[in-house]
């Protein structure tokens, strides 16, 4: 019983040392391969400083004191990635504002570019290897369309690294689809890793802001209560 005792205060003393620090070092990359037109592309950006801004996201980010970095890329082909927003502590509403003023600001690098998702996932690892040290780490992929170019997300989990890394993904679905489809289950089944991970589904580029939205206080709600079960996705 002693021990037990012992060790359970050595694994909290390590928590706080830890999350002193940064509890979650967050990811979110978006998808600006040939599919995504250019009203989808700023839907995609604007939707996605939306929700980092929504109240609900905010009180999930300032709940408890211990921060979260965030960095954003925003990828299509083998060799395009681009940094929207480089590694930023996220301390006060002002460094969310900024982090959605950077994005809002940004345009796409190019558009006419397949999509290749395992060098996505790829790049995100190597930057989650520049983080700031976090007592957790997460990838958000957002895409729209089948890995097509490159190899795939099975290669980039067998080749980069991903210990202890959580992928969650987002999903932007024909948004008169209705029901489950191949594209939901090739995210549900290929793209997130880790336990806990999961898929939310966005019906169409307009439904991009709610989907993120939801996402992003999912996330960030599960580390400050030591992850959630897996469970299936949400649309």
């Amino acid at each position: 019983m002693k021990r037990a005792i012992v060790a359970a205060t050595t694994a909290l003393m390590f928590w706080g040392a830890q999350a002193n620090a940064c509890r979650l070092a967050l990811v979110l990359a978006l998808d600006v391969s040939s599919s995504v037109d250019a009203i989808e592309d700023r839907l995609q950006r604007n939707g996605l400083a939306a929700a980092l801004l929504a109240p609900e996201v905010q009180e999930a980010f300032f709940s408890v004191p211990d921060p979260v970095a965030l960095y954003a890329f925003e990828w299509s082909g083998r060799y395009d990635q681009t940094t929207l927003q480089p590694w930023r502590i996220i301390r006060s509403p002002a460094d969310l504002v900024a982090v959605a003023e950077t994005l809002v600001a940004s345009t796409r690098s190019r558009d006419d570019m397949p999509t290749a998702m395992g060098h996505a996932l790829g790049h995100a690892a190597v930057a989650l290897q520049e983080a700031p040290t976090c007592l957790f780490r997460t990838i958000d992929l957002a895409g729209d369309g089948f890995n097509n170019e490159g190899f795939g997300p099975a290669e980039a989990y067998a080749h980069f690294p991903f210990d202890e890394v959580t992928v969650n993904a987002l999903v932007i679905e024909d948004q008169g689809f209705a029901g489950r489809s191949e594209l939901l289950e090739f995210f549900q089944n290929r793209v997130r890793r880790g336990p806990g991970s999961f898929v939310v589904s966005a019906r169409g580029y307009s439904d991009y802001q709610r989907a993120m939205r939801i996402k992003l206080e999912r996330e960030l709600r599960a580390i400050m209560i030591g992850g959630l079960p897996d469970t299936p996705p949400q649309g």
